[in-house]
């Protein structure tokens, strides 16, 4: 192989929980020739392949990764054109949120309420990343891919990538087949910033694409959503459970509710977990909530993936048990 492969590299220095054991391989990806020769590697030796991407929205096992890790390291935005959209390109290894600086520098539409989440551009199709009332969904034009069983580098359309609520061809349909190597997003030049989120509505006075980037940050910054050395409860994966979608029948009147596809209904995680009787601040061992937002699960430091599991299964137990429902991590989980 003509690329450097490390060996027991630590990964929790590439995960903003700041969690994991180390992975027996190690290749960082600049090149697409690199992310493919990698693949061919790890193929050979029959060992299991984990692609890394911003480390933003995944807990690894204490006991680490024993196979190779890629590190997608791709880099480069290219404006196609702008016209009255602007269609650009953009590798998988940049940072989503100097992304949604740039476009909101340049007064472009679609991705400002996205703004201070962490992690690199390659992710947000995987999870269809949403915030605040946007989708990546309503801008990706198209995500090229690499094609691990052929090797060939493939374009999907946004129809292609059955783009649901967190959820995605590649999340839920071909887990293992692609790696998400570009997006091409379109974004509306001159547009109106998007005000569909209540809170985000209160906060602003003005649809104006600068300040609603502005609200949305400092909404997320007193949540210890955003990624702050200073400040431990910004040591996280973001918010760890989705909000469930619900048939209406298991819905109770003090609920807060929000309407969802096909007659279903939206309900709120982080009410769920409060009202299960669990408070902002609640520790179990090293691992915690967030005493900003009880979605934020947090390493207090020193945790282990162990203690985050055991938290995270009690308070799944606790709100199975008062309300009938089941909460579902967004991370993934790599090496248990």
């Amino acid at each position: 192989m003509t690329v450097t492969v490390e060996q027991n590299v630590p990964l929790a220095q590439f995960t903003t929980i700041g969690i994991g054991g180390p992975a027996r391989y190690f290749v960082r990806a600049v090149d697409i020739d690199v992310l493919r020769e990698a693949i061919d590697w790890a193929r050979e030796r029959s060992l299991p392949l984990f692609i890394l991407g911003g480390g933003s929205n995944l807990l690894i096992s204490d006991a680490g990764f024993d196979g190779l890790v890629v590190h997608v390291d791709l880099r480069g935005v290219t404006v196609l054109a702008e016209d009255e959209y602007a269609m650009v390109r953009v590798a998988a290894g940049e940072v989503w949120d100097d992304f949604v600086a740039m476009a909101v520098s340049r007064s472009w539409a679609g991705v400002e309420c996205l703004s201070g989440i962490p992690g690199s551009v390659g992710a947000t199709p995987i999870q269809n990343v949403g915030a605040y009332g946007q989708e990546v969904s309503e801008t990706i034009a198209r995500v090229e891919v690499l094609d691990r069983r052929d090797g060939l580098v493939k374009t999907l359309t946004n129809w292609d990538c059955r783009f649901g609520y967190r959820s995605s061809l590649f999340k839920n349909y071909e887990r293992d087949r692609y790696v998400v190597t570009a997006v091409t997003f379109r974004l509306k030049v001159g547009g109106a910033a998007t005000l569909r989120y209540p809170e985000l509505q209160k906060a602003v006075a003005s649809d104006d694409l600068q300040d609603v980037r502005d609200a949305v940050i400092a909404i997320r910054r007193r949540k210890g959503m955003v990624l702050d050395p200073a400040d431990p409860d910004t040591r996280s994966d973001g918010s760890f459970f989705m909000n469930p979608i619900v048939d209406p029948s298991v819905v109770t009147d003090e609920m807060p509710r929000y309407p969802a596809s096909d007659g279903m209904v939206k309900l709120s995680a982080a009410w769920l977990i409060e009202h299960a009787g669990f408070e902002k601040g609640f520790t179990l061992g090293n691992a915690g909530l967030s005493t900003k937002h009880t979605l934020a699960v947090i390493n207090r430091g020193g945790a282990t993936a162990r203690e985050v599991r055991a938290l995270v299964e009690t308070i799944q137990k606790r709100v199975r048990e008062k309300f009938g429902i089941e909460l579902q991590p967004e991370p993934n989980f790599i090496g248990f």
